[in-house]
């Protein structure tokens, strides 16, 4: 009998990978449409999508009308072929969703910490309420991702230290896998939004930006390049301790096992929410939350004019800074009170750069719908379960 030579399996997974993309990236789509965007000829397209039936992954989900001929069957990947978990680690709460393959949130449930600093009792009773209420086995998950306030180390995926979540230390990156029995990714809270920003905000498409966020904490996400540019100790972005004029340094900033490091001056002391609060006092917006205090003054008159400049210029120091050593294509605000200041914010703090550095940079707010870190979070979860399948 004679052997037909087949198609070699590296090019198999090749094409099967392409077809898999497209499909999650463009929705269903005809057969045909998949030949055309991929440039497979129509035999080896449908050889691809049978492929991928049979793995589970794609099925019919309707039909195309043509002009001429029967109707085309539509293939799209089967949302439950993989399930994702993103969480949003803060000092009170935890907030996790769960997402099908495409993206789509199935469950997002907040759990109290109340006051307990296990990082392993805390995620696996956030990740477990979140499956139930999503109707999802926990095996059936691909990827999980934890933003968390603070710096993680590259090289081992703890988090070195963090002002907010003491219980989290080395060794715990090890021990959250071990009780999930799958992966686990730590990452900082402000990169995750970096992410989400350029996936589904105002970064999309720019390979060069800064994120700063300004809430409780602050802190920057750089993307150089289009990917995230985490520094040697995992520390680029810790943008608090950014020496400026007129506030005393941080001191005594070295990490003690024990103890955490104090952020007592530095940039951080004059734009953090408590610092964005007390400034808006004497101009009248006393007793308002900083993010409430900003959206006040947007829709006030002299007084809340006056204020914005005044934190416009406090913003400007730190971006400035940024902006001499990186130049980027893009600034966006971020956090409760970068959000609130909305552009009538970003236009001050781009005046003001300009007046103290040679660089006039693009200044937006962030334009990610819900929670920027929970949707990063989401996303870099995704990124790790479809890698896992166009590998398998």
């Amino acid at each position: 009998m004679e052997r037909r030579p087949g198609v070699p399996r590296l090019l198999r997974e090749i094409n099967d990978r392409a077809a898999l993309e497209l499909l999650l990236a463009s929705g269903p789509l005809t057969r045909g449409q998949i030949g055309d965007m991929t440039g497979l000829s129509k035999v080896t397209a449908s050889q691809t999508l049978s492929r991928l039936e049979e793995r589970g992954l794609v099925e019919v989900v309707g039909e195309q009308a043509g002009n001429r001929g029967p109707n085309a069957a539509l293939y799209g990947v089967i949302p439950s072929s993989a399930y994702v978990a993103g969480l949003d680690v803060g000092p009170d709460s935890v907030t996790t969703a769960i997402a099908d393959i495409n993206g789509e949130i199935v469950a997002e449930v907040t759990v109290s910490t109340n006051g307990h600093n296990d990082p392993v009792a805390l995620v696996h009773n956030a990740v477990v309420k979140a499956c139930r209420s999503g109707k999802v086995a926990l095996s059936r998950l691909k990827g999980i991702v934890i933003g968390t306030p603070g710096v993680v180390d590259p090289r081992s995926g703890d988090v070195k230290f963090s002002f907010d979540l003491p219980g989290w230390h080395e060794g715990s990156h090890q021990s959250l896998a071990h009780d999930l029995r799958r992966p686990v990714t730590i990452e900082n809270d402000v990169n995750l939004a970096a992410i989400a920003e350029r996936s589904e905000g105002a970064a999309r498409g720019v390979d060069d930006f800064v994120l700063l966020w300004v809430e409780r904490g602050v802190g920057l996400a750089v993307v150089l390049g289009g990917r995230l540019h985490r520094g040697r100790s995992g520390s680029a972005g810790e943008i608090g301790y950014l020496p400026v004029p007129g506030v005393p340094l941080a001191a005594d900033v070295k990490a003690v096992p024990g103890r955490l490091p104090s952020l007592a001056g530095g940039l951080q002391s004059l734009i953090s929410a408590e610092a964005v609060a007390e400034l808006a006092e004497p101009y009248g917006f006393a007793g308002e939350t900083a993010a409430d205090a900003v959206r006040a003054a947007v829709q006030s008159g002299e007084a809340g004019s006056a204020f914005l400049d005044e934190l416009a210029h406090r913003l400007a120091l730190g971006v400035a800074s940024v902006c001499v050593v990186l130049d980027p294509t893009l600034v966006v605000l971020n956090g409760e009170v970068g959000r609130a200041g909305g552009a009538a914010l970003t236009h001050r703090v781009e005046e003001a750069v300009a007046r103290i550095c040679p660089i006039r940079p693009e200044v937006v707010v962030s334009e990610v719908k819900g929670r920027p870190v929970l949707r990063g979070a989401i996303l870099a979860a995704l990124d790790q379960a479809r890698e896992e399948i166009f590998t398998t």
